[in-house]
């Protein structure tokens, strides 16, 4: 079906993306994924495409359009290519929404303008060994003392965290507060007692810097503090629907790459002298999946639309989250399977796509918090 969403501005931009992939990501991903990180160049190159930071005000460097379907079809085009690698998406759907909304005029001279040239790579971290969807459950610290807050504290599973300048840290200024103690502060690379621990070893992803974090007695500048103190969670809140926007709409444009690899893979690929999709237990299955395919499309524009008139909800959000991951997960493996041996091969895309979708239903949100969100809204 005809996508009534993008403007001829919009497909102009698609074409550059596409183009940017191909020059300076596809030829170097094979390599990233052997050495488990991607190279500092391709951030350099994205940054004078223009491709970081297309909401940041002119005066720091962006690009000053603050409309969110440009960050959807640079997630939708490296999810068609595979190329997991760059962690674009972090920094640009996520991190830059803290960064635009929460710095003050200060900051955002500071950092800003290198994170637009991709000269600053960015993380966020919240996640820690014991508390991962339980964001209040958090034992990461930060002690006011004059000046600086003194950070103490590990986090876990952090995307772009090995190549990360400038990373946004969950921490608790206020433990006995609960909710209202929780704060974001803003670490940068150097500081002492800020250390990296090892590139972990994932099933998939795995061009993309993944890293443990350690803060043991970080002095962080009460200048680095981002908003209010005790504000945090509130934040949190408020940018998760935008985050699960972004992952259910990249898992959304993998699925349907995957399906097309493999409708053209059925009609080539011969088996008891005719090509296997000709079976009818295959084109049923084809079938059912150009269809969920499509509803799933749907639903996921009007949630883009309703997003740029500022009118998504985290209930919303969660649905599109929910579905359209667990859809990326059941696509695959059906795609595997008609694939037969040769999708069990790693030289092939599909393999290589079965090993990057499983973690797509457990970052930002697993799909059991999604349900527990939606749940909660029908008021049971």
């Amino acid at each position: 079906m005809r996508r009534e969403i993008f403007t001829e501005e919009h497909e102009a931009f698609r074409d550059t993306v596409r183009s940017f992939i191909a020059k300076e990501i596809t030829p170097h991903h094979e390599q990233w994924e052997k050495d488990g990180v991607v190279s500092r160049d391709v951030w350099l190159a994205a940054g004078r495409q223009g491709l970081l930071g297309i909401d940041v005000d002119e005066r720091y460097g962006g690009g000053g359009n603050a409309d969110f379907r440009y960050y959807m079809i640079l997630d939708e085009e490296l999810a068609k290519a595979g190329a997991h690698g760059p962690g674009f998406a972090v920094h640009n759907d996520i991190n830059g929404s803290y960064l635009i909304r929460l710095s003050d005029e200060e900051q955002k001279r500071r950092w800003l303008p290198g994170y637009c040239s991709g000269e600053i790579i960015t993380a966020i971290a919240m996640t820690e060994p014991a508390a991962g969807s339980d964001l209040q459950g958090i034992k990461t610290t930060a002690v006011r003392d004059g000046d600086d807050y003194v950070l103490n504290g590990s986090k876990t599973f952090i995307s772009n965290g090995i190549l990360a300048d400038l990373v946004i840290v969950v921490a608790k200024t206020d433990p006995s507060a609960g909710a209202k103690g929780v704060s974001l502060l803003v670490v940068e690379r150097g500081m002492a007692g800020f250390e990296r621990g090892r590139n972990l070893d994932k099933v998939g992803l795995h061009a993309q810097d993944t890293a443990e974090l350690f803060f043991d007695e970080v002095r962080v500048p009460k200048a680095n503090l981002l908003g209010e103190e005790g504000m945090g969670f509130i934040y949190l809140m408020q940018n998760l629907a935008r985050e699960r926007l972004s992952i259910g709409a990249a898992a959304l444009a993998g699925a349907e790459a995957s399906f097309e690899r493999t409708l053209e893979y059925c009609k080539t690929r011969e088996a008891f002298g005719r090509p296997i999709g000709r079976f009818q237990h295959n084109r049923f299955t084809l079938a059912e999946m150009k269809t969920e395919l499509t509803v799933a499309r749907a639903f996921t524009d009007t949630c883009v639309l309703a997003d740029a008139d500022g009118e998504l909800t985290a209930e919303e959000a969660a649905m599109l989250k929910y579905w359209n991951t667990e859809l990326l997960k059941t696509v695959v493996d059906r795609c595997v399977q008609l694939y037969g041996g040769y999708g069990y091969m790693t030289e092939y895309p599909i393999a290589k796509a079965y090993q990057d979708a499983r973690i797509h239903t457990i970052f930002g949100g697993t799909t059991e918090i999604m349900k527990e969100i939606i749940g909660r809204s029908l008021g049971v």
